[in-house]
């Protein structure tokens, strides 16, 4: 099993005619992801097509996302719109009742994600109180999301990944790289590895990746990786003592930073002595974690804990 996204996916790129989308969505394809439309406004008709090994695939292009939903029976979007158009792709996605939106796109204004998070928030509520499968917005400003060997949404790289048991959760895209990298290079497989994002408004956070993980009998341990800014790790860490019977290893990112200046994320700033890397890493060790001291040891302390 896995968490999220899997051989039963159905997904459309929103942005597929665009040059970043046009790219990663024939990186999909190649994986073996079931891309199965594409939307860009105005290009209704047009088909997208790539050549593989086993064939040419050819995708649909819509001018809407509820039509090529409606045409295709898609359950999964990724969003390769530029900031100016992203939330809206994200609003357009949800309205459609995509049951997974992704989306890849760096820079979105903050007013506009809060915008998106009031909507996203309704939506969840609505659907939870009629018992049916809440919709999830992964990003945005993130790398995607992959279950090896069966299905890549994003933009990481899909040869260093490997099936297995190993679920990975983080706000950084080259750490997830990283984690992955040594996890393969030890022979130890991943479940699900889903990158978050580092904004400071997104969809899905540590805990909502957590409680999936928790409940995937297919995943039997995590590695989270965080990032200083915010205190999402701190509410992760409350989860991991209260919920958690896997083990899970942790590292967070920007222990040297200096407070008040932002690093790398837009979310990754220390604000008037909150959201520090040493309080973070002192509520996981608290909670049962065990902190990764330097970024290399990130699949070697996990697995000395799965011993």
């Amino acid at each position: 099993m896995s968490i999220l996204v899997g051989k039963d996916t159905k997904l459309l790129v929103q942005g597929i005619t665009g040059g970043a989308g046009s790219f990663h969505a024939k990186q999909m394809i190649e994986y073996g992801t079931s891309v199965v439309a594409g939307v860009t406004p105005t290009r209704g008709g047009e088909v997208f097509e790539h050549a593989t090994s086993v064939g040419t695939v050819k995708v649909p292009v819509f001018d809407t996302v509820a039509q090529a939903a409606k045409s295709t029976g898609a359950n999964a979007s990724v969003i390769f719109v530029p900031p100016p158009g992203a939330a809206d792709a994200i609003l357009e996605a949800l309205d459609a009742d995509i049951d997974l939106v992704v989306c890849i796109t760096e820079g979105i204004p903050v007013v506009d994600m809060l915008g998106v998070r009031r909507v996203l928030e309704a939506k969840q509520a609505a659907r939870r109180s009629k018992g049916k499968n809440i919709p999830r917005l992964i990003g945005p400003n993130c790398p995607g999301v992959i279950t090896p060997g069966a299905c890549k949404i994003g933009i990481m790289p899909g040869h260093i990944h490997k099936p297995g048991h190993v679920g990975v959760v983080s706000r950084s895209g080259t750490l997830t790289y990283e984690a992955v990298g040594q996890l393969t290079a030890l022979g130890i497989g991943q479940s699900t590895c889903v990158g978050i994002g580092g904004d400071p408004v997104s969809g899905m956070d540590f805990i909502d990746v957590l409680e999936l993980f928790q409940a995937d009998p297919d995943t039997h341990g995590v590695i989270m990786i965080g990032e200083i800014g915010g205190g999402a790790e701190e509410r992760a860490a409350a989860f991991i003592k209260e919920k958690m019977t896997k083990p899970v290893a942790g590292f967070i990112a920007g222990t040297t930073a200096p407070p008040g200046k932002r690093m790398g994320h837009a979310g990754a700033i220390i604000s008037g002595g909150q959201g520090t890397a040493a309080a973070k890493i002192d509520a996981l060790t608290k909670a049962g974690a065990k902190v990764a001291p330097t970024p290399s040891h990130m699949a070697t302390t996990l697995q000395s804990m799965m011993k």
